[in-house]
This record gives structure tokens, C-alpha cells and sequence, in this order.
């Protein structure tokens, strides 16, 4: 069993390194020191399970299993944390197991045994395992799981079924609702249309063009969009500030 463990913390990597191979049947133990290493690691090597801090900085553990849900084979996830009011929150995350620290050994080896049993099938359906806004947005694409840190999103433009994610490397094609990110992000996106949303940090200028139109322009990006005549003075109100 090849076994991914991701803490921000050394020693308690350390030691669930040690535990884990003292185990049989373990044969190849990862480390990430965050969610975002861990989502590289799980893409690359493809580890049998998971084991998931949940208090991580940057991309913390309940965010980073909802990007590794949208791989095609997700893997199992156990969390691991010292606070048990994240336990709901894993559980909601369709989490295989929860461990609470100081892990001990016969826990971890249930977790394992239960993790190798259920396979991905819990992760795979996974929710909003969080309730707080995600610090980025992940998409599969032909080249695999892309993943856009939400701080460089210039704009997200809704398509039929499509919302494209634009950011200085290039576009994103997500299935996520333009509702749910506008939701779940708040005040750090301005609706500039109905089908629109730009990041207010981001905004080089508002400007008119020779018909009368007027267009949003941004940094980093050639793109411009359209602002609808009806939500022209609540952009303009953002763009001032309080």
C-alpha cells in the first residue's frame, strides 16, 4: 500500500512515517507539508490513501479533498487532526475515517483497513466539504488536474453549461454554476453582466468604447468585458470603494 501523508507539522509526519512502517503492507510512505503539495503528489504518484491534515496554511486538508474529488480516481482520505470540532467537518467531507492526535498505532491501522476496503467510493462523492471560500479553483483538463489559485482569477465568464476561469496563464473550463461562485466569493468579484463576474483587486480601469459600450479592463489580461447598461452604476459604486 503506497501512502500519502500530508501536515504542515514535521514531527507529526515523523511520526506517522515511523507507525506506518512498522505496518506491514505498507510499502511506500509521501509527505506533503501542505494541500496543494498533496494534490501534486496524489497526481503524480497516485498513492492507495490518503492520510489528510485538516489545519494546513494555504490550501488546508477538507479544500484539498474536494479538488482530489475531482479526479478520475480519487483516492481514499483519512483525516487527521488535534481538534475534534473538525470532526463534522470530515465527515461531511464523505472522509474515510477521522483520527484524532496523538495518533495511535491501532487506530491508524483501522483507518488503513478501512480505507482499503471502501476504495474512493466515499471521497468520489464528495460536497462542500468546507465552509469557508476556497483559496483556489481546479478543473480536469486533457492535461490533467489544473488548479488556479483564486487570489491571480482575473474574471469568470459563464457559458451555457461552461464557466471559464481567466487568469494570466491562460483559461479554465469548469461545470461549477457562476451562482455558486458568486456565492461563495462574495465581495472579491464585482458582476460587471448577467453572465460575468471581474476581481475587484484586479481592475485596471473602466472604459467606453467608440459605440457607446462600456468594458472592463484588467491586469495581466488582454481580455475585456462587456458591463451590462443595468449594473453600470453598482460597478462604478465598487470600483470607488467604500
Amino acid at each position: 500500500m503506497k501512502v500519502l501523508v500530508a501536515d504542515d507539522e514535521t514531527l507529526a509526519r515523523e511520526r506517522l512515517r515511523s507507525l506506518l512502517e512498522e505496518m506491514g503492507g505498507v510499502t511506500l510512505v509521501l509527505e506533503a507539508a501542505d494541500g496543494r503539495s498533496a494534490l501534486d503528489l496524489v497526481m503524480a504518484e497516485g498513492p492507495d490513501v490518503v492520510l489528510l491534515d485538516i489545519r494546513m496554511p494555504g490550501m488546508d486538508g477538507l479544500e484539498a479533498a474536494r479538488h482530489m474529488a475531482t479526479l478520475a480516481a480519487p483516492p481514499p482520505v483519512v483525516f487527521t487532526t488535534a481538534y475534534e470540532q473538525h470532526a463534522l467537518d470530515a465527515f461531511e467531507a464523505r472522509a474515510v475515517d477521522y483520527l484524532l492526535k496523538p495518533i495511535r498505532r491501532e487506530r491508524l491501522a483501522q483507518a488503513l483497513a478501512r480505507a482499503h476496503s471502501l476504495g474512493p467510493a466515499l471521497l468520489a462523492a464528495v460536497g462542500d466539504v468546507s465552509r469557508l471560500p476556497r483559496s483556489h479553483i481546479s478543473a480536469p483538463s486533457r492535461h490533467g488536474l489544473v488548479i488556479v489559485a483564486v487570489s491571480e482569477v482575473r474574471y469568470l465568464l459563464a457559458d451555457n453549461k461552461y464557466v471559464t476561469v481567466g487568469w494570466p496563464g491562460g483559461e479554465l473550463l469548469t461545470e461549477e454554476p457562476l451562482k455558486a461562485f458568486a456565492g461563495e466569493f462574495g465581495e472579491r468579484f464585482i458582476r460587471v453582466h448577467r453572465s460575468a463576474l471581474v476581481a475587484r483587486a484586479h481592475v485596471r480601469a473602466l472604459e467606453r468604447t467608440r459605440d457607446g459600450r462600456h468594458q472592463v479592463a484588467m491586469t495581466a489580461v488582454e481580455r475585456r468585458l462587456d458591463v451590462s447598461r443595468r449594473l453600470l452604476p453598482e460597478v462604478r459604486r465598487r470600483l470607488r470603494g467604500p
